[in-house]
């Protein structure tokens, strides 16, 4: 009878590397995603972080970029009617933004196409999407876990 040794976990370099072709399947699928409703990866990426009404900073600290760049994403999305501005009630120097109807359906969509492309999600069991979750907020940290 043969004992078979499990295989070495893997470094932590190899598992970086795992996470970086990850992420950049994800994005270039999400990419794909947006340029079938005529967006670019960033405007799909600040529709995908309206959750709620947001500050422009907030939008440039969340995409790690200068807040112009912010202002040209908004400019167009506003144009393509999925955003608005509307000025902050608690600092009228502020403008958030905000997704319109269309916004929110464009994001509804675009989440949905990007749920049949990740379809091992759906296959993943209870318990392993608790273990993904809790991992992920390990290596990812929110203010909320932090």
């Amino acid at each position: 009878m043969t004992s078979t040794t499990p295989p070495p976990a893997p470094t932590s370099i190899e598992l970086m590397d795992q996470l970086a072709q990850a992420a950049a399947a994800y994005y270039r699928s999400f990419a794909t995603v947006a340029a079938a409703r005529g967006l670019t990866l960033m405007q799909g990426k600040v529709l995908s972080l309206l959750r709620r009404p947001m500050p422009m900073r907030t939008l440039a600290e969340l995409l790690a970029c200068d807040a112009s760049n912010v202002t040209g994403i908004v400019d167009r999305l506003e144009a393509h009617g999925l955003v608005r501005r509307e000025v902050d009630p608690a600092d009228r120097r502020v403008k958030r933004v905000i997704l319109t109807e269309d916004g929110e359906r464009t994001v509804q969509e675009i989440r949905a196409e990007l749920l049949a492309t990740l379809s091992g999600l759906d296959e993943l069991g209870e318990g392993d999407r608790h273990t993904f979750q809790r991992l992920l907020g390990r290596l990812f940290p929110t203010g909320a876990d932090a």
